[in-house]
């Protein structure tokens, strides 16, 4: 049993809570398998394995412009190996380092290659326990994947960590006070990934000027709508939001927030009435965003989020 969150002493508040993990936790040394996986559209997926053996696997999903060598990512898989489980990363196309083939990259409503590698990886272990988790962005993609397919996805059970629920408003809370500091570095990341990728293929739209865009809203209206097939950023972020889908998930579900969460607006948090009886709704008052780090002593921090979703999801084998 995981004791209710106790944010740290020494980590007061969400930006601590937030930027204390995501910058100065210690990566450690792990041992992983690359593997290049092929899509029916030409395009590939470069995915992470950790563990051996033939027990549960646990795919994970990174937040916005992570990957492999983002903190969070690191502890997970580190536990999921401790556990004696296989974790494997799925990099979004366009995050592992290698700008994928076609014009087209991820976003936060894209569910295809989602189920093409757990379709996958069911096809390789039919018997073999599968789970799902999902951080930020790619805990958006879970739970809409869920939402959207929930009777044939081959999974046992599933975790979604600080979701940003409805985009619209999280793009207009990333706009404001010191959350402007997170939104910043985000999208700077995002169009150094864009201008990496369009230098070894041709664009098929013109994006503009996109040195210039600044907000989430002029990134995703310039190019993240455009480039997926969207009217518009409003259009992008309406149909991609996930809240829209928690009543229709049938699949056992754990999802994880803080009520502090700096990069979303608590007014897009669901309310226990909107989730299905399939879903636990974890609600914390602290813990910022993919932070959640408690212990007495800051040498000895502990991070509390492995634990609670590993015992999630061992109680579901």
């Amino acid at each position: 049993m995981i004791n209710k969150f106790k944010p740290a002493w020494w980590l007061p508040g969400p930006h601590l809570q937030t930027l204390g993990p995501a910058l100065f936790r210690r990566r450690r040394r792990i041992n992983f398998q690359p593997e290049r996986m092929e899509l029916p559209d030409g395009d590939f997926l470069d995915l992470c394995w950790v563990g051996s053996g033939k027990g549960p696997i646990v795919l994970v999903l990174h937040g916005l412009n992570g990957g492999i060598n983002s903190r969070y990512i690191n502890g997970i898989l580190r536990a999921i190996n401790k556990r004696g489980w296989r974790g494997v990363l799925m990099h979004f196309r366009n995050c592992s380092g290698e700008p994928n083939r076609l014009p087209r990259s991820y976003h936060s409503g894209e569910t295809e290659d989602l189920s093409s590698v757990l379709s996958e990886l069911q096809q390789r272990e039919p018997n073999t326990p599968l789970f799902a988790l999902g951080y930020s962005l790619g805990g958006n993609v879970l739970l809409k994947a869920l939402g959207e397919d929930n009777t044939h996805m081959p999974i046992k059970a599933a975790v979604a960590i600080s979701i940003p629920f409805e985009l619209a408003k999280t793009a207009d809370h990333m706009s404001k006070g010191f959350a402007r500091i997170y939104q910043w570095r985000l999208v700077r990341e995002l169009k150094k990934a864009h201008r990496a990728k369009f230098k070894k293929i041709k664009g098929p739209i013109e994006f503009g000027n996109v040195r210039k865009l600044r907000t989430f809203w002029d990134f995703d209206n310039r190019v993240t709508a455009p480039l997926h097939g969207f009217k518009s950023a409003d259009d992008y972020y309406q149909q991609s939001s996930s809240r829209q889908y928690l009543g229709k998930i049938k699949i056992p579900t754990l999802i994880v927030h803080a009520r502090n969460d700096p990069f979303t607006n608590p007014s897009s948090l669901p309310e226990p009435h909107e989730v299905s009886k399939h879903v636990h709704l974890e609600i914390t008052e602290g813990g910022g965003h993919v932070g959640f780090v408690a212990g007495k002593f800051p040498w000895r921090p502990v991070y509390w989020l492995e634990d609670k979703v590993l015992s999630y999801l061992a109680n579901e084998l």
